[in-house]
């Protein structure tokens, strides 16, 4: 297993330990009207045997952000894929399975079968392309197909987009991977329906038989209430004392009066419409007037919703608290502090803040899409089952009958009790998750 990743700025900065490979120096990407030098340098995955090779090109990586808005866009993602390919030929290393992620690497699969298909190194080579987000997609216009090497290669990108004068990157891979797979069951289905395909619909259903879904997994090493060291407090499903200290601290560090009685409500997200907010507008006002509760916000995003809360911050100064930006402690802080967590997306291909909620014994208000329909399920406190409080139509009506739900359910702390130890119980590990990939690459391996 061997990992490619752009040697970007912000990973040099970090000083990260890495070594240039040998054979790995000097490289050549000829393109049309250019050719680009590139290096590899190697380092280790964290605790980690795996090697991960950093693709050392400073005309291309080495800039403040990881994706711009600069006008060389598309050449940085296909230098990246022409890359790896350039490499495996240096070190006559022939994988089995290139897994390549978004739209960024799924030009990989047509340089595979086009312009490297004489090279019997890669003769049994398998692509599986994941599809992180359909909402992103890569599109550039079709003229740029000769710049980055695909020019004779019109025939195989799709003809619907080269007649409007463009192409996409995902959509050339969804054409020509081997298989692909997505972030949760349930999204792999909505990808397919017209609600939720965003024009790549027709083309995912073609490819149904070859399409996957398998829930991301998490980093339990990086998020355990036991052992987190970015909270003050720790706390078990055996033990939740802690849990309590940490929504006093929270509170106390967002300057709000503490009352056990009174729950916290969490939300730590990119600040979008896709994450629900425009649901808030008819529905959390109500409850912050008539209720004694708490609401914690840490995020950025679109000007509308940052001020959005920023009114809600002014007009209710002791139940809201807001952080506007990103801090990675602070998130582990409200994940283990709350003891609701809100989440009404409008579409989430996966989501991991409902599973953190989840092992922080934070049950989690989501809608039911993607795949927060396939890891919260709902609280039945007649059998003491379920995670959570899913709900199925994105209105605000359908949040705040949530809402009521959940205090209801509230002011039963008995059964809550029962609710968190449900969720906390649950696992989203990689130990789990990751058997899945390995039988998709299998499933994709001749027999030997």
């Amino acid at each position: 297993m061997r990992v490619f990743v752009p040697y970007y700025k912000r990973i040099a900065d970090t000083g990260v330990e890495v070594t240039d490979l040998i054979n790995g120096e000097k490289l050549d990407v000829r393109f049309v009207d250019r050719t680009i030098s590139f290096g590899i340098k190697e380092g280790k995955l964290p605790d980690s045997d795996v090697s991960v090779y950093f693709v050392d090109c400073p005309e291309l990586y080495n800039r403040d952000g990881i994706y711009t808005e600069d006008g060389d866009e598309s050449l940085r993602f296909a230098m990246l894929s022409r890359a790896v390919l350039e490499t495996c030929q240096r070190l006559q290393w022939a994988p089995d399975v290139i897994h390549c992620n978004d739209w960024h690497t799924a030009l990989l699969p047509l340089y595979l079968r086009t312009v490297y298909t004489w090279d019997k190194l890669f003769a049994r080579t398998k692509t599986l392309l994941t599809i992180h987000n359909i909402g992103y997609q890569g599109y550039y216009d079709a003229s740029l197909l000769d710049t980055l090497g695909l020019g004779a290669q019109r025939v195989h990108v799709h003809h619907g987009d080269l007649k409007d004068g463009k192409f996409s990157f995902l959509k050339t891979g969804v054409l020509h991977a081997t298989k692909l797979s997505t972030v949760s069951i349930t999204y792999a289905k909505e990808i397919q329906t017209d609600e939720y395909g965003m024009g790549m619909q027709e083309l995912l259903r073609g490819r149904s038989g070859d399409l996957v879904g398998i829930v991301n997994g998490v980093d339990y090493g990086e998020w355990n209430p036991q052992t987190d060291p970015k909270t003050p407090h720790h706390y078990s499903i055996d033990d939740m004392a802690g849990k309590a200290k940490m929504k006093a601290a929270l509170l106390n560090r967002f300057q709000l009066p503490h009352d056990a009685r009174a729950p916290v409500f969490g939300v730590v997200s990119r600040l979008t419409s896709q994450k629900g907010f425009e649901l808030f507008a008819d529905s959390i006002a109500i409850y912050l007037q008539r209720e004694d509760m708490r609401l914690i916000v840490l995020g950025s995003g679109e000007t509308k919703h940052e001020n959005y809360f920023q009114w809600l911050r002014d007009t209710w100064p002791e139940k809201v608290g807001l952080y506007r930006g990103f801090q990675e402690e602070l998130a582990h802080w409200i994940e283990a502090g709350s003891d609701v967590f809100l989440m009404p997306s409008r579409f989430e291909p996966c989501g991991l803040n409902q599973m953190y909620s989840l092992r922080y014994g934070t049950p989690p208000i989501v809608r039911r899409t993607g795949g927060l329909a396939d890891t919260v399920q709902a609280w039945d406190p007649a059998t003491q089952t379920g995670t959570g409080f899913p709900f199925n139509e994105y209105s605000s009506e359908a949040l705040s009958g949530t809402i009521d739900w959940v205090l209801r359910n509230w002011r039963d702390q008995k059964g809550w009790q029962q609710l968190i130890k449900n969720g906390m119980s649950q696992d989203f590990s990689w130990d789990r998750q990751g058997p899945e990939y390995v039988a998709l690459y299998r499933s994709l391996i001749p027999q030997r």
